[in-house]
């Protein structure tokens, strides 16, 4: 029974690796390097990742770039749960990973998008040029291929707890 668990495992994450489909979540400056990801001279398209979608319901990637303020930590929890699953997220950018530059002298920048939803690759670069975004999409891809699981994906999303959501809203009291 094994066997056949773990054949249909490979093909199953063979088939999800190659054939990405991103969400949009630009902010701020890592927006610009994620459009030029996009351009002729880098070209997404070659790891299945071509088509940025407008809709969370055609994607399974977020691709969170840029700075994350606490009124917008609402529509990105938002947006991550009407994602398909299996659902992936890259964050993009060290205002998106930590806060960035702001993160001392701003109370509304938040510190990390990990505390809204769930992270799968960290890209803390500021701004982190386009082949370190391909470089991003290709670990994630080594991931889901050697490492994912039915099992196991579930097991990592229950097991993130959210620090600033609660019941789908922000909390008003948010300790760093």
């Amino acid at each position: 029974m094994g066997f056949f668990v773990t054949s249909i495992d490979w093909v199953l994450n063979n088939a999800r690796a190659n054939s990405l489909w991103p969400l949009t979540f630009a902010t701020s400056c890592c927006g610009i390097e994620m459009m030029h990801t996009v351009a002729s001279d880098n070209d997404i398209a070659r790891f299945g990742s071509e088509v940025f979608r407008g809709s969370p319901r055609q994607a399974d990637l977020l691709i969170c770039a840029g700075t994350i303020t606490h009124k917008m930590a609402p529509v990105l929890l938002r947006l991550y749960e009407q994602m398909a699953e299996p659902k992936y997220v890259i964050a993009m950018g060290a205002c998106t990973c930590g806060g960035g530059m702001f993160c001392d002298h701003s109370y509304s920048v938040v510190r990390g998008i990990d505390k809204i939803i769930p992270v799968d690759v960290y890209l803390p670069m500021c701004p982190p040029k386009p082949e370190a975004l391909i470089d991003a999409v290709r670990k994630l891809q080594k991931k889901i291929v050697k490492t994912e699981s039915v099992s196991k994906r579930k097991e990592f999303v229950n097991s993130h707890s959210s620090k600033l959501m609660q019941n789908g809203e922000l909390l008003t009291e948010v300790k760093s």
